[in-house]
């Protein structure tokens, strides 16, 4: 048995480990995989005596179109400056401006107490699908892209029934939870409670994305992924892992799936739900079909700290905006 050490470029959290050790470890000359995240590197055992070299040549060639490569020697990354967040800051505060001026115009509408309407969830989904749900869904895109190239099999179905299954599930158990919401009489100040909790999940994603936690990345659970993996090989796989993306770890869902709770009825939530799916589809998208290499480019962590920004800013608004409700505090907008 003989042990390979390889640099991996392109590693920043558990769902490219999980992809990598996936990948890598369905290769016929590859016994055993390992990634350690912290040190950015894989270690690798085979039964043969391959050059170190032609072996990181030959399995790039498996991972290099999800936007990783491996090396012997680590590579030297140009350092980010520190002024990245100070780029990002008017980026990000020219979209807010632009969104509370649609605030004040009444085409969007967080309102007190946080009630969100269909287009705001477009826009956070927008938002959402280069950040958390980027990790965590993202990993399992990934994984589908992985296998459809293994088996040839036809990308576009394969694809479909994911995208399908998940605007699906995300606009019927949308509509559940506002119908559930509904039901039980849900009052004016529960729902606001409920439209402070997404509001600080929103101000907590946000500050992960411009850094404050980036020690604390958001990931797909390896156990989710490992029962997925069991059922790859099912004709309705696609259909079912994108339906399941709707129960998925991710704080932005969350958020609004507790919008859509104190949505007041069930077409609110459905129609809140299948916004918010929307707009994360056009990342995701772009993900099925080879474009992941998006996520390690030279502007992205420019992109991300502004959609932080961004994050930050709504979700302060929607703070404030519940507390004025509440009648805590004084309404510091005219709304």
């Amino acid at each position: 048995m003989k042990t390979h050490v390889f640099h991996v470029s392109g590693l920043h959290c558990t769902s490219c480990k999980i992809l990598i050790e996936d990948v890598l470890g369905k290769q016929s000359s590859v016994k055993n995989v390992r990634v350690n995240l912290k040190k950015e590197t894989v270690e690798i055992e085979t039964n043969d005596d391959q050059d170190s070299l032609m072996l990181a040549q030959e399995l790039t060639s498996k991972i290099k179109p999800n936007g990783y490569t491996l090396s012997i020697e680590k590579s030297v990354k140009e350092k980010q400056s520190d002024d990245v967040i100070w780029k990002a800051l008017p980026i990000g505060l020219v979209f807010l401006i632009i969104f509370f001026t649609l605030q004040k115009s009444g085409i969007l509408n967080l309102g007190i107490g946080g009630q969100i309407t269909p287009l705001t969830s477009f826009i956070i989904g927008l938002i959402a699908s280069v950040s958390s749900c980027l990790a965590i869904v993202g990993g399992l895109v990934l994984s589908l892209s992985a296998k459809v190239s293994q088996d040839n099999v036809s990308d576009t179905k394969t694809f479909l029934f994911f995208h399908t299954g998940r605007l699906f599930s995300f606009a019927i158990l949308g509509g559940v939870l506002g119908a559930v919401g509904s039901a039980i009489g849900i009052s004016f100040i529960f729902t606001a409670i409920l439209g402070l909790v997404a509001s600080m999940v929103m101000l907590l994603l946000g500050l992960n994305l411009v850094g404050v936690f980036a020690k604390n990345k958001i990931a797909l659970p390896s156990s989710i992924f490992n029962f997925f993996k069991k059922i790859e090989h099912k004709t309705l796989t696609p259909l079912i892992i994108g339906f399941g993306t709707f129960f998925l770890p991710c704080g932005f869902t969350q958020s609004m799936q507790v919008s859509a709770l104190g949505s007041g009825s069930f077409l609110s939530g459905l129609f809140l739900m299948l916004a918010f799916a929307l707009g994360t589809l056009p990342m995701l998208i772009l993900l099925s079909f080879g474009s992941a290499s998006f996520a390690h480019g030279k502007y992205a962590p420019l992109f991300f700290k502004s959609a932080g920004v961004v994050v930050i800013g709504l979700g302060l608004f929607a703070l404030l905006s519940g507390l004025a409700g509440l009648g805590i505090i004084k309404p510091l907008f005219n709304i």
